[in-house]
């Protein structure tokens, strides 16, 4: 045998046993006579002794860095015990040892605090996955894999593979497209999720299906996004939007035990769409934080206003301000206990606020200092009754600050949502070992994109409304005359029998009640701006299935990786996946994507027209 133990199991109750170890090398400390190295594998570290006996074959074959070698010899307590490893309180004396496969000298150092940027250690991934830090990660997303699959294993779902060569139905992110060598001209897609597949098994009568599936999507990168990733996928049959609630809250709750050991019992909060773009100014707010925004003057028609939002407004009226005045909406955040923040701070938030990527103009606010006074950056415009009525309506104490932004409707909610989280983050409200779950629902089931001048699905095109909705769409030509607003069209207010999990201001999953009726199925085609002809071509097998007995059905998809992050406590995906690409989509240790030969693409008849 290579080894008889790994270099993370022996203890003291192991002294004088005779071992054998195999592993890397991950230091060497010459003292005097005697050696001292640290052996490491997936499992621990275990230091050796080698003694004035193995001296002058350690000279004549010197072991480095990420040498590979066996060892054998007796477990003996250690006199320097290291109580930071389980091993410490033991080593090895080396009888004799064999090196099975030297190292060059790695391009960073293999530890926690590697000198190796992001670059070099993607190129070098296969060193990198030797660090702990990353293999804890790993070890993890094992976790998390393994949790989710006893639950609904235990839940009588069948894991159910789905092919990965398929057919492009372009609607929504771009395919990956794979060139058939058999079809000359024609092409299979990557699939995006197996969302017609699950959709067809329901059909089949396999009422609980999953899978813990790669999906792939040709879009721009970014922190929490790859080309490819993985999702846990799920459908069932006979269910109402509760069921799958309720199902999939079980599956997140037995994640944390199971992975975190945190027993989650709390309620885990509903909220509506609306709800979330108005108090949060997303669709996927964190609340382990309070914070909510408030609507200070009546906005844009983005999405369908509730007067109750608005009601005793403090800028119903003009005030002077044009900042105020000539904006299409006015937000504020009250943060609590913030009023002695100093004019350099508050000029750090107005900075932050003008930067590109959150781009307003301006920072406005309010301090309700704690002896009673109010003192605000528009004071020239305000009297104190003024600004007491707006620190009255943001719910504001001694103590709090204020802070305001006015602009276009749109993008001053984008901004307000970020600077919530900023402020949230400075407060340090954000803490990584504190989950706090939510589902947002009742999503419009449209939204209207001016350039195309046509209906775009906000879920995905087999999401169903909420059977209040359904008429409402079957009656209505969803066609917009040239003197309509599409926010009146009856089509602008049907919601979708859809459903979002989230977690700490991230979406974990999203899912939806299917469509399954073959009409709906047309109508919801014929309302995206598809020709019947259209919609046979792309989705026929879809329509045919439906007309021999598909059952209601609904699921959800939980991004994979995404939820190992943010378990992990980490903003980015990437350090949980083996073998990611960077942010430009590329694989830096394979060279991957990379030209091919002639001969290949002579086979696929391509040629190629670069630009």
């Amino acid at each position: 045998m290579f080894r008889t133990h790994t270099c993370g199991e022996l203890k003291i109750e192991n002294i004088n046993t005779l071992v054998t170890l195999a592993g890397w090398v991950q230091t060497v400390r010459k003292f005097g006579a005697i050696t001292f190295v640290d052996l490491r594998d997936r499992y621990g570290i275990t230091q050796l002794l080698f003694g004035e006996n193995l001296n002058t074959q350690l000279n004549a074959q010197p072991l480095g860095r990420e040498f590979v070698i066996r060892v054998k010899g007796k477990v003996s307590e250690r006199s320097n015990k290291n109580k930071n490893i389980p091993t410490g309180d033991i080593e090895i004396l080396v009888d004799e040892f064999t090196i099975l496969n030297k190292s060059a000298v790695p391009p960073f150092t293999i530890q926690d605090d590697t000198d190796g940027g992001d670059d070099l250690r993607m190129k070098y991934r296969y060193l990198d996955l030797r660090r702990n830090a990353v293999k804890r990660n790993l070890e993890l997303r094992y976790a998390v894999n393994r949790s989710a699959r006893n639950y609904l294993h235990e839940n009588g779902f069948y894991d159910i593979e789905t092919p990965f060569l398929i057919k492009s139905t372009p609607e929504g992110a771009r395919d990956f497209v794979v060139p058939s060598r058999m079809n000359q001209g024609e092409f299979y897609a990557l699939p995006q999720s197996p969302q017609t597949f699950k959709q067809l098994l329901m059909v089949s009568g396999y009422d609980r299906y999953y899978q813990i599936v790669k999906c792939f999507r040709d879009e721009d990168l970014r922190a929490d996004r790859q080309p490819e990733f993985t999702q846990i996928d799920c459908e069932m049959s006979f269910v109402e939007q509760d069921d799958i609630i309720n199902m999939f809250e079980g599956l997140v709750r037995r994640i944390f035990k199971d992975v975190k050991s945190i027993e989650y019992n709390e309620t885990v909060e509903r909220i509506t769409w609306e709800d979330a773009m108005w108090n949060y100014g997303n669709d996927k707010p964190d609340i382990r934080f309070g914070m909510k925004i408030n609507n200070l003057k009546f906005p844009l028609y983005t999405f369908p206003a509730k007067t109750g939002y608005l009601k005793n407004s403090p800028l119903e009226n003009e005030t002077g301000f044009k900042v105020f005045d000539d904006a299409e909406t006015v937000l504020a955040i009250c943060v609590s206990n913030a009023a002695d923040y100093s004019r350099k701070q508050t000029d750090e938030l107005i900075e932050w606020v003008k930067r590109p990527q959150i781009g307003m103009a301006g920072l406005a606010f309010v301090k309700m200092n704690k002896d009673g006074t109010v003192k605000s950056s528009f004071d020239k415009f305000f009297n104190e009754d003024q600004l007491k009525n707006l620190a009255g309506f943001c719910n504001a104490e001694k103590g709090d600050l204020i802070l305001i932004l006015a602009g276009r409707e749109e993008r001053t909610r984008k901004a307000m949502s970020e600077l919530r989280l900023e402020m949230a983050k400075r407060l340090g409200l954000r803490k990584d070992d504190e989950f706090k779950l939510l589902w947002v629902l009742d999503f419009p089931l449209f939204e209207y994109d001016e350039e195309s001048n046509r209906w775009v699905a906000r879920h995905h095109p087999f999401t169903s409304p909420k059977p209040s909705d359904i008429n409402v769409m079957i009656n209505n030509d969803p066609v917009i005359k040239n003197a309509e607003k599409y926010l009146e069209h009856p089509y602008a207010n049907i919601k979708a029998n859809a459903y979002d999990i989230v977690l700490n201001g991230n979406e974990i999953g999203g899912g939806s009640i299917r469509i399954y009726q073959k009409e709906l199925q047309e109508k919801m085609f014929a309302a995206l701006g598809m020709s019947k002809e259209e919609a046979q071509h792309k989705f026929g097998f879809l329509l045919g299935a439906f007309e021999y007995g598909a059952p209601p059905h609904g699921g959800i998809a939980f991004g994979f990786d995404r939820l190992c992050a943010i378990l992990g406590g980490s903003e980015s995906i990437r350090d949980f996946i083996a073998f990611p690409k960077n942010n430009s989509g590329r694989d830096v240790m394979l060279d991957a994507p990379s030209t091919i030969d002639e001969k290949q693409l002579d086979e696929l008849s391509i040629k190629l027209n670069l630009k």
